[in-house]
């Protein structure tokens, strides 16, 4: 019976993947017909090049018309979903397919969004926006696999409850919409980075259609959409002669030690092993490129993952502090002997 409903997640999760394939493999078709655009280019850091020279209202209105409207109809979704308080089960229930169809019709409207006027919402907000989106969506993940695999090296922090239940209640919100917003701020361009960048949104989409859902749980599926990015980020910065790929290689690399791979059930020789090869690799590259002196790179992703996340958790704190110190003391009544 167990092998029966791990072969349903299982099923779950491949089809997920193959429809995102296919979603990316219709942008990177489609993207041909996109070089009668005049667009800025590459000018300099984070002014993101797929722009349009001329930037037009209905591109405006086309683009955040129609992430607004996915956006929406997702998160109403999630909140009538969980109006219910349904058990996780091995089914694909309404919500489900109504998140799958949402999904795909989204998808493909952005796809035709941009062969006809091109922008996403790049030409109405700065590009670190986007990334910044993704980057707190992967934040709330560590803090919300925190009580299963703890913050660092394995070690356990314990988070206030009212904090955990926020993350926990509201975190499909957020990365509904940080998901959908990185989608819809580029435009359906063919390059890899690009296609990179749109299989991860389906992945990460196709995580969301599983509410609900075992697949959802699963630990080696979550495992990879949280280490995908490494591969993304790695690949892109190559592909476009970037340096910084050592930064986001060993960077991300270090989030899998200390923190990602304490969630997979691994015994400790095999987390061991990792470790010391990632030490020898760091170690390995910096001498070998005479380069010592940037291995500081290995600790600037984790020391801002981190920083971000007790901001937030203070954050919590001040705020529910205020509300303790404004809250009316409970009136005791009087006794009488």
């Amino acid at each position: 019976m167990q092998n029966k409903k791990t072969n349903i997640t299982n099923k779950y999760i491949f089809s997920g993947m193959l429809v995102s394939a296919a979603l990316t493999a219709v942008i990177g078709l489609t993207a041909i017909n996109l070089t009668g655009f005049q667009i800025i280019g590459h000018t300099v850091a984070f002014a993101y090049p797929w722009r349009l020279t001329e930037p037009n209202t209905m591109a405006h209105l086309t683009a955040w018309g129609g992430y607004l409207l996915h956006n929406l109809i997702a998160w109403g979704i999630i909140y009538f979903a969980q109006r219910e308080k349904p058990k996780y089960g091995n089914d694909l229930r309404w919500f489900n397919w109504a998140m799958i169809a949402t999904t795909i019709a989204f998808a493909l409207l952005h796809v035709v969004q941009t062969q006809y006027f091109y922008d996403g919402l790049a030409q109405s907000v700065p590009e670190i926006t986007a990334l910044g989106s993704v980057a707190v969506m992967l934040m709330i993940i560590i803090i919300l696999e925190t009580p299963r695999r703890g913050l660092v090296f394995g070690y356990k922090f314990k988070f206030k409850d009212g904090f955990m239940y926020i993350v926990r209640k509201y975190h499909s919100y957020i990365f509904t919409w940080a998901i959908i917003y990185d989608y819809w701020y580029h435009p359906t361009v063919g390059t890899f980075g690009h296609l990179m960048g749109f299989y991860y949104n389906f992945l990460i989409m196709a995580q969301s259609t599983l509410l609900f859902n075992r697949a959802h749980l699963n630990k080696w599926w979550t495992g990879f959409l949280e280490v995908f990015v490494l591969i993304h980020a790695v690949a892109v910065a190559i592909f476009q002669g970037q340096t910084m790929w050592p930064m986001f290689a060993f960077g991300f690399g270090a989030m899998v030690i200390l923190t990602q791979m304490y969630g997979l059930g691994l015994n400790t020789w095999t987390k061991r092993a990792l470790a010391i090869g990632f030490i020898v690799l760091i170690v390995a590259y910096y001498t070998l490129t005479g380069h010592i002196a940037g291995i500081n790179e290995v600790i600037r992703i984790p020391m801002i993952d981190y920083l971000v996340i007790f901001l937030l958790y203070g954050i919590y704190l001040i705020i529910n502090w205020i509300i303790n110190l404004f809250k009316r003391p409970e009136i005791t009544p009087a006794t009488t002997d």
